[in-house]
């Protein structure tokens, strides 16, 4: 959704002060680049390179940033358009590569599964809110090394929605991308209407491993939308301010883009400025921390200023249960991100400092950003609305509860809740007296129970099966 509300973080004064910082950042003491085909791309541009630490000319950077499209056109797995990520639209998904997992049967924190994967995918395609898939897990009862290869294989399969996913390796890449092919009926149709979004992380400061670039060269040459984005611990390694880590965030989000467009100019690409603060207490890195959302927050805002599709988070909590904790942390962060246009917003479902996938978690995320997108939607006054034949027409003393002003226009003017409690006190304790965590657990077990995603035609199914089985016959040759 466009969020009709907004607020300012930042004046155009101050972002051009953080992408001056991080410009001047990339020149000097430049960044550090462990990837030999991503150094011979960048020399042969005009930067300059000693050994692996390379220095990249701003007018440089700026010519790739005009390259790089205003806005992606994400599709679903049957060719619909589903995600325009540009401007202020807004889109929430789940989470990525939690350790481990909540059974949602057994109540028991565990390593995670495949069929975890499967489930989560089969949640957001129920959920209205959810507009993507991830998978709230990294794969434990398979290869661990073909983890990644088997979250898209469960995802695939189990919704119709757009996935964002990861990968270990360039390798586990391809066998990954060749899924997402086999779906589409082809890599030119995939390239064509992308549903898939592929993450890749640099190591802050600036640092960007062989793996992190060769994955931006197999995502540019597919032509599926990259993401190039760090994870930022600010006190820890990015500076301690915001302003600090948002000038060393862009300056490694843009040695991405830079690669990116010299590889394919206009190539879809998506930019941020993840990060958490380092609680100094306990030496975690909160993702509900307002520092957390306002980090973020500000990224979003410069890149509307610069016309680039933006990467986001929100539906985090620290809590390690479904508590009240957990509902004012990912309320905060769903307002902020609805509030500062966050295109591809990310992390709903994630409990105990990002290490815990949780279904009942995303389950209440869905309700929130449903709640939050209704107060972002704003106020809507015109005549009609106003409705003076209608409030005449009851006159005083009367009522609008058989008006036919009331019948069009509640259920757009009304949020309808399907989780918050709002009955009578004595209807609630008859039925049960259950809590929001108890209720959306209900909620999740009937999804699971009943809800199928729809089922991809058997051809595709067995070309998928073979890829898999391709991919782990490479592990065990190796």
């Amino acid at each position: 959704m466009i969020s009709n509300l907004k607020v300012e973080l930042l004046s155009d004064k101050e972002k051009e002060q953080i992408l001056d910082a991080a410009y001047s950042l990339l020149e000097d003491p430049g960044v550090n680049i462990y990837s030999e085909k991503a150094v011979e791309l960048l020399t042969a541009h005009g930067c300059t390179a000693d050994g692996i630490r390379v220095k990249i000319p701003r007018d440089l950077v700026k010519k790739c940033i005009n390259t790089v499209p205003k806005g992606i056109q994400i599709y679903d797995r049957n060719g619909k358009e589903a995600m325009l990520l540009r401007g202020r639209n807004v889109y929430f998904g789940a989470g990525p590569t939690c350790v481990y997992f909540k059974d949602p049967w057994t109540g028991e924190r565990r390593k995670p599964k495949k069929q975890d994967a499967a489930d989560a995918a089969k949640m957001v395609d129920a959920l209205p809110h959810m507009s993507y898939a991830m998978s709230l897990c990294m794969i434990e009862d398979h290869t661990h090394t073909l983890a990644d290869v088997h979250e898209v294989d469960a995802m695939l399969r189990n919704t119709t929605k757009p996935i964002c996913t990861w990968a270990f390796n360039a390798p586990n890449l391809e066998y990954l991308l060749q899924l997402c092919a086999a779906v589409a009926g082809g890599k030119d149709k995939l390239a064509e209407k992308p549903f898939v979004i592929i993450y890749s992380e640099p190591t802050t400061p600036m640092v960007h491993t062989k793996e992190a670039l060769e994955k931006v060269f197999v995502t540019t040459e597919w032509g599926v939308p990259t993401l190039y984005t760090p994870g930022m611990i600010m006190g820890g390694t990015s500076p301690a301010t915001i302003a600090g880590s948002l000038a060393v965030g862009f300056a490694d989000t843009f040695v991405g883009l830079v690669i990116n467009q010299l590889l394919r100019p206009g190539a879809p690409f998506i930019a941020g400025t993840s990060g958490t603060p380092m609680d100094m207490a306990t030496m975690h890195t909160p993702y509900g921390a307002p520092s957390t959302s306002l980090l973020l927050g500000a990224s979003n805002e410069i890149l509307h200023y610069l016309e680039i599709p933006s990467f986001d988070m929100a539906g985090s909590t620290e809590s390690k249960v479904v508590d009240a904790q957990a509902g004012i942390e990912a309320s905060m962060q769903a307002m902020i991100s609805l509030l500062t246009g966050g295109n591809l917003v990310h992390d709903c479902g994630y409990t105990d400092i990002g290490l815990t996938g949780n279904l009942t978690m995303l389950c209440v995320c869905d309700e929130i950003v449903g709640m939050a997108k209704r107060y972002c939607e704003g106020i809507a006054i015109d005549e009609d609305r106003i409705g003076m034949e209608y409030i005449r027409e009851a006159g005083p003393g009367g009522n609008f509860l058989q008006s036919e002003h009331t019948v069009d226009y509640y259920r757009e003017e009304f949020f309808r809740p399907t989780l918050l409690e709002r009955r009578d006190y004595e209807v609630w304790e008859k039925e049960g007296a259950l809590t929001m965590e108890q209720r959306a657990l209900e909620k999740v077990h009937r999804i699971l129970k009943t809800h199928q995603a729809e089922s991809l035609p058997e051809n595709v199914l067995k070309e998928m099966d073979r890829i898999v089985a391709e991919a782990e016959k490479s592990v065990t040759v190796k």
